[in-house]
């Protein structure tokens, strides 16, 4: 027996009950239960089996029973839930992850050291601190580490907890009202309470986190709000089986207004987060080595030095465009945009900074930034009169707490006189102007909105699963397809046409085209506001386009012309995918409708070209084509164009002429080959033999060669070639 094996039988027993073939299961679950040895879950299920038992035999007599589907509900329930704690007691025993090392090591101190106790010891922490304060370092330290064993205590035991018990829920919420209790602490709590759900569902816990919701401390609910997301997304089946929480919901809308905009934003926040990855690329590939390239020149500019006044204006005009002529000023703006927008530009940057021993313990990496944590209280008493800049930056919102660990870390290995550099090399202007804006609480008002603050915990958590020493052991959360609105118990909270459509406008910009189209179908199908806008119909029809369904994609704008026609974006977008479904006379169309609007267009003046030539209209098409060449120096595809047409029209002299230029300059395997045929036509054998080989040659592959080749068969048929000669030539080509 192994752990895949386990997770698998666990996971069928679930389909089974979760499809409503009860008998089977409880079969299933009771093979399953004897691979471990909890005896009161047999015990449990033997209750449940009974309950089912009697309620078939209800049926069979005819009896009529008004509560036997609810009654139906909480025995699929309770099922699942044994099914749940079977699962983790069978792992116990054979799994070597962290999770079960630490509920094997579960002892009798659990029951001393339960949530109340612990809260008591966290909460006399304060004052704790301030009496060590007046006495000694030793005993400073002391009370520092108990309240950090306090802590990694308190998690381990939440975190592996699986099922509340009524005493654990009474303390648990106790935690919620207390006035004492650190707010560091509770955000830790609230972070073990997350976890363990991920983990098992419990619905006294995911009841907490509502509850946790509504705390002051927006360290506290943004933190709860997160944990709601990823709870109802991982247990989003299960959680149908407890009414209670929908009558909660409806609860906690009356009470808390802005529970549906807090949902749509943290939805919005999460599939941000999921694009770290390509952001991650885009700062190693592109925006980082743009800025060290150009770090050389920027060295010479004066910036925040003492001058003379004659100094202080001599810098060349010219010098201003530096940022713009290197291109760094874009890269610049480009990570400023996406700063702005929230996403995370400094997981590249930290990624290599969570190996220190700090992040060994699974805790640290869910704890607020805490400057009373000895690691870093010990360092900031050291510092006295330097901690301006440093504390500023450390308590903004530009950092999660996982980075902000790490860069008072990276900054404390720095040798002192290193340290003394860099705080000296800052003017007392720009002292000034950091302490002027932590005057206006700018940075710290920022830091504190809840956005900044659910973002910054998304990229902990983001971090947690990506980096952690252990992050094989956990089912990484950020590679789902998280959709909360197709939550059935959220779908009064988010399934609304406003928060949907500016959904799917995210898909698009990120270019989630499948994505962005089922958000916009299912806008459509509530008849909302939105089917009467142009724009909602163009930008449907663009994510069809993008995805290659084009049918689709004209449909859509077709709704587009209809509401808003002669749009001349519309119409560029309907000739194309009536082109790239080979519909020319209807591309044509519109083409010419965008011709009106722009008749100078070089790619207009192509693509009607090329529609021409597919409706075999060669003589307009070629007049195209030369305007296109006379418009523009050294246009290779109005050369492929005059060279095809003057072709096909019986003009071999010029069709290779045309086709000569563009050898001459980077041709395409094609180039070779519809060369090959101007010449064959007109009679050149050998050179279309050379011609036909150097396209064989170019090829990707001698068969795909031959596809080319064989797809104009007729078309060199029309021009005189003899059918019988075509395989003549073929055998030809070297």
């Amino acid at each position: 027996m192994n752990e895949q094996v386990v997770n698998e039988q666990y996971a069928h027993i679930c389909l089974l009950i979760n499809n409503k073939r009860l008998k089977e299961a409880f079969t299933q679950l009771e093979s399953y239960l004897w691979q471990g040895s909890d005896w009161n879950l047999r015990s449990e299920l033997e209750q449940v089996q009974t309950s089912y038992n009697y309620m078939l035999q209800y049926m069979k007599q005819g009896m009529a029973d008004p509560e036997r589907n609810e009654l139906y509900g909480t025995l699929q329930m309770e099922a699942l839930e044994i099914a749940d704690q079977a699962r983790l007691t069978i792992l116990d025993s054979i799994s070597s992850h962290y999770y079960h090392e630490c509920r094997k090591k579960r002892t009798s101190d659990l029951e001393t050291y339960t949530i109340g106790t612990l809260m008591h010891i966290l909460e006399s922490f304060n004052d704790d601190l301030a009496v060590s304060g007046l006495l000694s370092d030793d005993k400073m330290d002391e009370v520092l580490k108990r309240r950090e064993d306090t802590q990694k205590f308190l998690f381990l035991q939440t975190w592996t907890n699986s099922a509340w018990t009524p005493q654990d829920v009474t303390e648990a919420f106790a935690m919620l009202q207390s006035e004492q209790l650190p707010v560091a602490d509770l955000c830790l709590f609230t972070s073990a309470v997350t976890l363990s759900l991920l983990e098992c569902f419990d619905i006294r816990k995911l009841s907490w986190l509502l509850e946790a919701y509504e705390h002051d401390s927006v360290q506290v609910n943004q933190r709860a709000l997160v944990g709601i997301a990823f709870v109802f997304h991982r247990h989003k089946e299960r959680i149908e089986f407890y009414p209670e929480v929908e009558g909660a919901l409806k609860l906690l809308s009356f009470e808390q207004p802005s529970l549906e905009e807090d949902l749509a934003r943290v939805q919005r926040q999460i599939l941000l987060c999921q694009e770290t990855e390509k952001i991650d690329k885009k700062m190693r590939e592109e925006i980082l080595p743009e800025m060290l390239k150009n770090v050389s020149s920027m060295r010479n500019m004066k910036f925040g030095f003492e001058e003379s006044d004659e100094e202080k204006d001599d810098q060349n005009p010219d010098w201003g465009n530096m940022l713009e002529q290197s291109g760094l000023g874009d890269k610049l703006r480009e990570m400023n945009d996406l700063q702005i927008e929230g996403a995370d530009v400094y997981m590249s940057t930290f990624s290599a900074l969570k190996s220190t021993p700090f992040f060994r313990d699974v805790h640290h990496w869910f704890y607020p930034f805490d400057k009373q944590h000895s690691s870093v209280m010990k360092q900031l008493k050291k510092e006295n009169q330097k901690l301006n800049l440093i504390d500023l930056i450390l308590q903004s919102g530009f950092f999660c707490d996982s980075d902000k660990y790490s860069l008072f870390f990276m900054m404390q290995s720095f040798p002192q006189s290193q340290r003394d550099m860099i705080f000296s090399q800052l003017t007392e202007q720009q002292l000034e102007d950091f302490a002027e804006q932590s005057k206006a609480d700018s940075l710290k008002k920022f830091s504190e909105r809840p956005s900044t603050v659910c973002n910054g915990y998304l990229h902990d958590l983001y971090r947690f699963f990506k980096l952690n020493q252990r992050k094989q052991e956990f089912q990484d959360i950020f590679k789902e397809s998280i959709q909360l609105y197709n939550i059935p118990v959220l779908q009064d909270f988010l399934f609304n046409e406003d928060i949907l459509f500016n959904l799917a406008n995210y898909h698009l910009k990120k270019e989630h085209w499948e994505e962005a189209i089922e958000l916009y179908q299912i806008v459509e199908s509530v008849n909302s506001r939105f089917n009467s806008e142009g724009e909602f119909y163009q930008q449907m029809g663009y994510a069809f386009q993008k995805s290659k369904q084009y049918e689709e994609a004209i449909s859509a704008y077709l709704k587009a012309d209809t509401i808003k026609p002669d749009n001349v974006w519309t119409n560029r977008h309907l000739a194309t995918c009536y082109r790239m479904t080979r519909q020319f006379s209807e591309a044509l169309t519109y083409y010419r409708k965008v011709e009106e609007t722009a008749p100078e267009n070089r790619n207009v003046l192509f693509y009607i070209g090329n529609c021409l030539a597919e409706l075999h209209q060669y003589d307009e098409a070629l007049n195209l084509f030369f305007k296109l060449d006379f418009l523009e120096t050294n246009c290779i595809k109005a050369w492929r164009g005059i060279g095809w047409c003057s072709f096909v029209s019986g003009k071999y002299e010029q069709a290779t002429r045309y086709y000569n230029k563009i050898i001459d300059k980077k041709p395409l395997t094609i180039d070779y080959l519809n060369a090959g045929h101007a010449s064959w036509a007109a009679g050149n054998i050998q050179e279309a033999i050379a011609l036909y080989s150097k396209a064989a040659a170019q090829s990707e592959s001698r068969e795909l060669f031959f596809d080319m080749f064989n797809r104009d068969k007729y078309t060199l048929i029309t021009q005189g070639i003899a059918e019988d000669d075509i395989p003549l030539m073929i055998d030809l080509i070297e």
